[in-house]
């Protein structure tokens, strides 16, 4: 197994130069990030398990929802593995979309998968993060593991906080978030969290349904045509048209 620098940063205290070589990575990563994802028309982030097979049921649908969104315009863009991730960008490529990838290093490799017109391969997961929420204008998670959590709470106290604003959240798969919703509604019985937060997101077994609630959400933002303006490249900071 290779070091880990991300396992290395988070062990501890470490000398006042590692540390900052450490803080010069992280500069670097979204640095790097930023000027890749730029000039790309609004993302939809698609969130999901690594784990399915193309015979699943979620990575057929994940790739029929991307396709669906693709087709709109949107550029759809994943952690660029294999299982839901794929399936996303693979939906994207079906109908010539625009599709990207910010994949993870691992201490057992992750392999961006082939479906991607670029791939940003990145150390840190909270650059990660960052860069799947802050170029996306919805969020649209299918059943997953600990990493998939992670990615769907950290959104929804995004929005909860209002460091996110408005952009809609659909869960896919009624049956597998069951448990979870009655945890979100035990929660919201305590007022740990409000009935508001409740409403954060819709949860539809409906490729469809979560399509039409997305874009309704957006032309609700944005206005019916949905019109988002797009960056010029600037000779000056060396970027190509």
């Amino acid at each position: 197994m290779k070091n880990h620098r991300e396992a290395e940063f988070l062990g501890g205290k470490r000398s006042r130069f590692k540390e900052f070589r450490s803080l010069l990575s992280i500069v670097f990563e979204f640095v790097h990030g930023f000027r890749k994802l730029h000039f790309v028309n609004p993302c939809i982030t698609v969130f999901g398990s690594a784990r399915f097979g193309e015979d699943n049921l979620y990575y057929q649908q994940a790739r029929e929802f991307a396709r669906l969104m693709a087709k709109k315009g949107f550029t759809i863009i994943t952690g660029g593995g294999s299982g839901i991730m794929e399936a996303a960008n693979r939906g994207a490529k079906d109908v010539a979309g625009k599709s990207i990838g910010c994949n993870i290093e691992l201490p057992k490799e992750q392999e961006p998968n082939p479906f991607l017109d670029f791939n940003i391969t990145l150390n840190h997961f909270y650059v990660r993060k960052v860069l799947l929420l802050k170029y996306s204008y919805a969020f649209a998670v299918f059943p997953g593991g600990f990493g998939t959590m992670d990615e769907l709470f950290e959104t929804l106290t995004l929005l909860q906080t209002d460091k996110i604003a408005d952009f809609p959240v659909v869960l896919f798969g009624k049956d597998y978030w069951s448990n979870l919703l009655k945890q979100i509604n035990k929660m919201q019985k305590l007022e740990t969290i409000s009935e508001k937060d409740v409403q954060l997101f819709l949860v539809t077994d409906s490729v469809a349904e979560g399509v039409n609630y997305i874009y309704k959400e957006l032309e609700f933002k944005y206005g019916a045509p949905i019109k988002i303006k797009t960056s010029k490249n600037r000779w000056w900071l060396g970027e190509k048209a």
